[in-house]
């Protein structure tokens, strides 16, 4: 192997990191997702906190942060950890509530298909559901454009800097910042604006409503494991009003005699 070809692929890659900095809709994207990024900050930080408080070390506190970078997930299963539960309900409650990037990702892929997988699997830790929501705020149909890489990665940096500034800020200051302070909720208020945001057909207003009733309605099963039963009333439902609306519109095409 060539050993200036070695040498020359982090220099190439800085160079295309560069000109994607450069582009408009690198700064465009950033200023679009700015207004959320205080929410996110606090969630990020009670979010570092937890992860400490719940008895991690600060070293993997870190890795766990960083690795990860899913909220979520993690303050999904920091519970299950606490408690000693079974390795497979700590993965399959993260695999569920990160189905939702399965989703999206579908999405991602009409848009940047034509990139090669390892710039596709750095697209997939870098995305989010903030960031899903601004990129198709802006590009409403499927069409590409070249704008839409720096665009993501605009979205992307700001999101991913923001989380990790204020994570690791609560990982280092778990001790000097109470949870009594209540940030969380910041990000809560955050995360229900993003929510709201996505609800655009009736079948994910439905499979929302019927998700938050599943998981009080099974509030008091251990391990947390309502989140896992509001996860899938969500989806079966959802799935059934698409599979209905398909059905319905095949009735309605027919010619009638």
């Amino acid at each position: 192997m060539n050993p200036q070809a070695v040498s020359a692929t982090p220099h190439s890659v800085a160079r295309k990191a560069w000109d994607l900095v450069r582009q408009p809709a690198f700064a465009q994207a950033a200023r679009a997702i700015a207004p959320t990024m205080p929410g996110l900050a606090a969630w990020g930080l009670v979010t570092g906190v937890a992860l400490v408080k719940a008895g991690l070390s600060v070293p993997l506190a870190v890795f766990m942060t960083v690795a990860v970078f899913a909220a979520s997930a993690q303050l999904a299963v920091l519970p299950l950890m606490v408690v000693g539960a079974p390795l497979w309900v700590v993965w399959l409650t993260a695999a569920c509530v990160n189905l939702r990037f399965v989703v999206l990702s579908t999405l991602w892929r009409t848009y940047f298909d034509h990139l090669s997988l390892r710039h596709r699997l750095a697209l997939g830790y870098f995305s989010g559901d903030i960031i899903f929501v601004v990129f198709t705020q802006r590009y409403t149909t499927a069409d590409k454009h070249p704008e839409q890489l720096p665009f993501f990665w605009g979205a992307a940096a700001m999101n991913w800097l923001v989380w990790q500034v204020a994570a690791l800020s609560g990982v280092f200051a778990a001790h000097f910042v109470p949870l009594e302070w209540g940030l969380g909720f910041a990000g809560v208020l955050a995360l229900l604006g993003v929510l709201y945001s996505m609800l655009k057909e009736p079948s994910t207003w439905v499979a929302a409503a019927v998700s938050a009733a599943a998981a009080i309605a099974a509030f008091g099963l251990p391990l947390r494991l309502n989140i896992l039963v509001a996860i899938a009333a969500a989806i079966t439902v959802g799935l059934l009003m698409e599979h209905s609306e398909r059905r319905w519109q095949q009735i309605r095409s027919r010619p009638h005699g």
